[in-house]
């Protein structure tokens, strides 16, 4: 294992993974940590915040281009941004039932699941993790 892959690419690139592992991280805790609490509130706007920035990030990052510079992942992005806009109108009003089912969902198709794609050969989070030696 090797962070160099992830430290030479181009600065979108350690930002969108930094900021997605810390988000992963915290995101983790607050699914198990009490809700309703000011933590899980202080937690959840930080969560916020590193979201934005991992789908903000990814406007900059063009690896796969299937439409220009463009990909899915960049409409996951967009969809990733709207939901979290959503996801905190509904706790901030108090739509307990909404909001839970929208930050679980963004956590594990923006985060676990896109993340899971992340280490496929020829990525670059698989040469980190995986190093050179499986498929690169």
């Amino acid at each position: 294992m090797s962070l160099a892959p992830l430290l030479d690419a181009a600065p979108a690139i350690p930002l969108h993974a930094f900021a997605a592992m810390a988000a992963f991280v915290l995101g983790s805790i607050q699914l198990a940590a009490p809700k309703g609490t000011l933590p899980h509130r202080t937690l959840g706007w930080i969560w916020v915040i590193l979201m934005l920035v991992v789908a903000g990030s990814s406007f900059w990052i063009h690896q796969i281009r299937l439409l220009g510079p463009w990909s899915p992942i960049h409409l996951l992005s967009i969809f990733s941004l709207v939901m979290l806009v959503l996801g905190v109108m509904a706790a901030r009003s108090h739509n307990v039932r909404s909001h839970k089912f929208t930050m679980i969902g963004i956590f594990f198709g923006a985060l676990v699941i896109a993340g899971l794609f992340t280490l496929m050969p020829g990525r670059i989070m698989h040469a980190v993790i995986f190093g050179q030696w499986l498929g690169d």
